[in-house]
């Protein structure tokens, strides 16, 4: 199906959707409300079957940026080969998306990973925990207001040497 195609058919349901496209990357802006509509239609009804990839990036400091953090779903049709990606932004102290979760299983650790290094909480997640950070750290290492030699937690976790092990 062509992108076009499935541009205006979301454009027919959904308000304030913006779209790019640059080297075979197609790109779909929504807002937060919107973003589990959207996604569940790429899937239901454009065969979007398969969430490949999701990520954050933080944009604090960039210049002619208006918000902060920006959350990417890599989408790709199994059928076709062809992949859209869908972008939202947020910023603080709202940073709460829907999760992907009930769409695709795929979601779990890929949303754990984004909640683990920015943050971002995904409502309605089954198991939303760190997955790369220890429990007790209480920063998000991948916001660009991390200060770059930590905030001292690194003493506060045991380093096993080789021959404790």
């Amino acid at each position: 199906m062509a992108f076009d195609v499935i541009v205006n058919a979301l454009k027919t349901k959904f308000a304030d959707l913006a779209t790019s496209e640059f080297r075979d990357n197609r790109r779909i802006v929504v807002k937060p409300a919107q973003l589990f509509d959207v996604l569940t239609s790429l899937k239901t009804e454009h065969g979007f079957d398969m969430l490949f990839e999701m990520t954050a990036a933080d944009y604090l400091k960039y210049p002619n940026a208006t918000d902060r953090f920006g959350v990417v779903y890599g989408l790709l049709s199994t059928a076709s080969g062809e992949r859209v990606y869908v972008k939202t932004w947020l910023n603080e102290p709202e940073l709460t998306l829907p999760s992907a979760f009930p769409l695709w299983k795929g979601a779990d650790w890929l949303e754990r990973e984004v909640y683990d290094m920015y943050g971002i909480i995904f409502d309605g997640h089954p198991d939303l925990r760190r997955i790369l950070m220890p429990e007790a750290f209480t920063s998000f290492p991948l916001r660009k207001d991390y200060p770059l030699r930590g905030r001292g937690e690194r003493h506060n976790f045991p380093v096993i040497t080789r021959a404790e092990s």
